[in-house]
């Protein structure tokens, strides 16, 4: 069977410049970031691990006297004790004893002054002696190993007092990556030249505006006449760098737009092209600039991004998981699990989005995990006999059920900002709230359902899914084999805190498992599907086919010079994820610093501030509070949208009555509707870019014969289901007085 070759990418040793460029750079920061992290846990175990191998109790040596060479004791080891005694009888008082002498009487004697020699003498020997033990036992082994201690703790150190910076260079070259490939999340792509001219001339004006804003903060701060610390100039520089490396780069592709762009195109379709980044730095800035007199607004508020610099580097963290994920097979040996029990389209649907909110959860927001695994569960559902449209249902909802689940990272987030809740309490009324949605989805499922409920017989299912549990069970014990590793050797359980760091190890270990196991098959033999002869072009392809055998993918095999396939390789796995991740971090991460700029704006207009203290009660509070979260959550991205309510809107709930926990659960719940809710629907067009534009083009056409409910499903489905769930949450406790929340 011939395998299609590819020609090598230009570059240097087989690798493009874009991955010396970005990929490489992106993938050490999200090492270091890793270290970071974990490195106060490991370095303490390094410690221990050094005192137990070379510390020496018996005769007082520790491991800290042997982690750099200690000087010399500069006192006289073997002095003449008679000699000094003599010297000190006969030295006169000094003349600027401002005691003159009082208390030198008393240590004239020579028995005196010989036992206080005698004392010194032998504390000096005690010195000689540790010296001299200690020197002895810096043997090149312990020279290796606290060379490598020391390092670790230096490069902790350092990045640790160097978060923010990190983050900002992690998402500038992200977002100059993502800008050059015109990948900007938007309603649209575009397509047509009038599209890419409306794309790119947003685009200019949009980060020309960021640009303006980041120097004007630079030189408001350099006029202040206050001292600035130097990591908060520099950071300043880079923003400004990147604003006006993104100007250009703009202006470069207005001028020079994609070659393929189809002729003509209407302004009003392209303007649904604009990229959601561009929109709000367009209203912010010029807002701020031409109406608020208020130019450095945005660089202030994206200041406050860099104040939560360990939040979003742990987001960054579970992106690249994400990404990892997708470059294995663990979700699709998990569905081989549920295939042979044949279930309905709606019963199998309700199981993957259970199965869907525990990665969810660790993934700490929903679109990461409709990214990372969307595509697969579009396809197995449609496979299992389902509608297009209740497909890419499924696929916008697969993230929105397990964001109230331990250990996400948006309630982290929550309980840091808010005092009044903690983690524990709204994990633990989080999963009553998971409950009711996951079961609201179901009946909503099968009161719309065209096919009647079915499920295999058990005499059947139960031996293939035995069957199908060997090939995932490795994975399965890789991932528990790490959690008890940082569990026992580096004493870490993993919770909300400690996740972000401890994910990426796993799925690192499951990638380099998988890899070797694939390395195994015959060379051309995929481990899910044997390769055509050749590439089968895009518009072609079926939805079943694998990435790599489509025409034009970055997942195309190749061969290298040995004839070994490159897509099998655990260095390939690792830099196709971490492209993907910085795609996602450019657009998702950009998104949320302007959508920050957004919430500022929103707070200083003195909107909120409309909004009366008391709203006369409980439930008209509640009311008001649930009709303008639902909106908050259909313009803003959820950490931007968390640190603006936290800000503005809690304190009135609590004023009114409403129960902190109440009242977060409402507010979690209500940004999942607006995350599937017109106009933005930001689920819904990570979904469609997951699945992609000719597979919507199809099941928008399959149903233009058919009745509303089934033309719009893929909208309607999610909110019926959210906005079901959102009324029963924010309701129901205060008129039946649940959790004891509001007593009677």
């Amino acid at each position: 069977m011939h395998i299609h070759d590819s020609p090598p990418p230009s570059g240097m040793m087989g690798r493009s410049w874009s991955e010396w460029l970005s990929t490489l750079p992106v993938f050490l920061l999200l090492l270091l970031t890793l270290v970071i992290g974990t490195g106060e846990m490991i370095h303490g175990q390094l410690l221990r691990m050094g005192e137990k191998m070379f510390g020496d109790p018996e005769h007082g040596i520790q491991y800290s006297f042997l982690r750099g060479d200690i000087p010399m004791p500069d006192c006289v080891r073997k002095p003449d004790i008679e000699a000094e005694v003599q010297k000190q009888m006969a030295a006169p008082v000094a003349a600027d004893d401002e005691f003159g002498g009082l208390f030198a009487n008393e240590a004239k004697t020579p028995e005196q002054i010989r036992d206080s020699l005698l004392a010194a003498q032998k504390v000096c020997e005690e010195k000689f002696q540790l010296y001299e033990a200690t020197k002895a036992r810096v043997t090149p082994t312990v020279r290796a190993y606290r060379t490598f201690e020391t390092a670790f703790f230096a490069i902790f150190r350092f990045g640790t007092e160097n978060r923010a910076l990190i983050l900002v260079l992690m998402v500038g070259i992200a977002a100059i990556t993502t800008t050059l490939g015109l990948h900007h999340i938007a309603l649209r792509p575009p397509s047509t030249k009038v599209d890419f001219k409306v794309y790119s001339t947003s685009m200019v004006v949009a980060n020309a505006l960021l640009l303006f804003s980041s120097v004007s903060y630079y030189f408001s701060q350099k006029n202040s006449g206050v001292a600035l610390e130097t990591i908060a100039v520099v950071i300043n520089v880079v923003w400004i760098l990147l604003f006006a490396a993104l100007t250009v780069i703009s202006l470069y592709k207005l001028i020079k737009p994609p070659v393929d762009a189809l002729p003509g195109g209407s302004f009003g379709l392209a303007a649904l092209s604009v990229p959601l980044y561009a929109n709000m730095a367009i209203i912010a800035g010029v807002t701020f600039i031409f109406f608020m007199g208020y130019p450095t607004g945005m660089a202030i508020y994206l200041g406050q991004m860099v104040d939560f610099a360990q939040i979003f580097l742990n987001l960054a963290l579970y992106v690249w998981a994400g990404m990892l994920l997708k470059q294995t097979r663990v979700v699709d040996l998990f569905l081989n699990l549920l295939r042979p029990w044949n279930f309905s389209p709606e019963t199998l649907t309700w199981i993957i989005l259970l199965a869907a909110a525990v990665p969810t959860a660790y993934t700490g927001a929903s679109g990461i995990f409709v990214i990372a695994a969307g595509a697969i569960i579009y396809k197995e559902v449609y496979n299992a006999g389902a509608r297009r449209q209740y497909a890419l249902a499924a696929t916008a909802m697969s993230g929105s059920l397990g964001v109230v689940l331990r250990p996400c990272l948006l309630i982290v987030v929550i309980a840091a900002m808010n005092k009044e809740v903690t983690t524990d309490l709204l994990y633990a009324k989080g999963l009553y709230v998971f409950l009711l949605s996951s079961t609201m989805f179901l009946v909503v499922s099968l009161v719309m359902a065209k096919q009647k409920f079915r499920i295999a017989a058990p005499s059947k299912a139960l031996p293939e899914m035995a069957r199908a549990l060997g090939p995932i069970s490795p994975y399965i014990l890789i991932g528990i084999a790490v959690v008890l590793f940082y569990r026992y050797p580096l004493d870490t359980k993993m919770d909300e805190f400690t996740a972000p760091m401890i994910m990426p190890f796993i799925l690192l270990a499951l990638v380099v498992y998988d890899k070797m196991r694939r390395e195994q098959l015959p060379f051309g033999q995929s481990a899910i599907a044997e390769n055509p002869s050749h590439p089968i072009p895009a518009h072609e392809v079926p939805l079943s086919t694998p990435d790599h055998q489509v025409e034009g993918s970055p997942y195309l095999r190749t061969r290298d010079a040995k004839g070994k396939d490159r897509r099998q390789g655990f260095e390939y796995a690792i830099r196709m994820a971490t492209n993907e991740t910085i795609g996602h971090i450019g657009a998702l991460i950009m998104l949320m610093a302007l959508s920050v700029s957004i919430g500022g704006l929103i707070e200083r207009s003195g909107i909120m501030m409309a909004v009366p203290a008391d709203l006369g009660g409980v439930m008209p509070a509640i009311t008001l509070l649930v009709a303008l979260m639902v909106f908050v959550g259909m313009v803003m991205d959820p950490f931007g949208a968390v640190i603006l309510v936290s800000a503005t809107v809690a304190p009135i709930a609590y004023q009114n009555g409403i129960n902190p926990v109440h009242f977060w659960m409402i507010v979690l719940t209500a940004f999942e509707l607006g995350y599937l809710s017109p106009p933005v629907a930001l689920n819904q067009l990570l979904a469609r870019q997951v699945v992609g534009e000719k597979e919507m083009a199809d099941a928008d056409a399959e149903v233009r014969h058919l009745s509303f409910y089934y033309r719009y499903e893929r909208w309607i489905l999610p909110v019926i289901v959210m906005a079901t769930t959102l009324l029963v949450v924010a309701y129901l406790p205060y008129v039946l007085g649940m959790f004891g929340w509001y007593p009677k």
